[in-house]
């Protein structure tokens, strides 16, 4: 959903129709409240705070519809923010801030549920698009059109309410773990690439690292596949497809 601004820009509006709220976890001061006023500036309500305790009691009032995390934080690591941010608010963005440039900890934090990074020092400007990509990939700017309803064999996927179900048992999947799945659904039996994949749920390039692909594709399977019949399949060398499960037979 979206509003023009006294300013004439075009201002993302919350599913609720009021403005986007996004909490800002930060111990360094200076850069939490340049964010926070960037942020302001979009027509968003922010709050913030300096550690994780902070932050999720921040989280439980505020209901942010995305929040910006930092990795390291004075009481404990931003992974565990996450981990039990995510057991109240399943379904809200995280935007992990990272000193840390090594690939190995980009992807650990997306292993731990994070939806995307951005690496320090960034541009104010980057961050604001990664996490405009976020909520509208979460639900906040949904299109303006009837209820579509996705469906491959006993899977469906409600593109406007974001629920999945699989043979009547609800399903709960993360922003990114919704975006992957939706596009594997609307290409039934088609071999999607992950450098088709990377664009089209990411949006960006991934510093040529495809194991994020492959991380987000474990992830649906453990949803989706666990305990029935597979959905999700690996052509090896071209990328991945989806279509109806096939009961064993004999």
């Amino acid at each position: 959903m979206t509003a023009t601004s006294p300013q004439g820009r075009t201002e993302m509006l919350g599913p609720d129709g009021a403005p986007v709220r996004v909490l800002v976890v930060d111990d360094e001061q200076a850069l939490s409240e340049l964010l926070s006023m960037t942020l302001r500036y979009e027509g968003w309500e922010v709050r913030s705070a300096p550690d994780g305790e902070g932050a999720l009691r921040v989280a439980r009032e505020f209901r942010p519809d995305a929040v910006v995390l930092d990795v390291v934080l004075p009481d404990m690591d931003g992974t565990a923010v996450l981990g039990r941010l995510r057991r109240e608010r399943p379904e809200v963005p995280v935007l992990f801030l990272t000193a840390r440039d090594a690939i190995e900890d980009r992807i650990a934090g997306l292993t731990a549920g994070g939806d995307d990074y951005v690496t320090k020092p960034f541009a104010l400007e980057e961050v604001v698009a990664r996490l405009r990509g976020l909520i509208r990939r979460a639900g906040a700017a949904p299109a303006a059109r009837s209820a579509s309803l996705l469906a491959v064999g006993d899977l469906t996927l409600n593109e406007d309410s974001h629920e999945v179900c699989r043979g009547g048992q609800s399903i709960h999947l993360t922003a990114t773990e919704f975006e992957l799945l939706r596009y594997l659904m609307r290409n039934p039996r088609r071999v999607l690439s992950k450098a088709q994949i990377l664009d089209r749920v990411w949006s960006y390039d991934f510093g040529g690292q495809a194991n994020v692909v492959e991380l987000y594709v474990s992830y649906l399977r453990k949803k989706i596949d666990a305990g029935r019949p597979p959905m999700i399949h690996t052509r090896r060398g071209a990328g991945y497809l989806i279509k109806p499960g096939e009961q064993p037979t004999g």
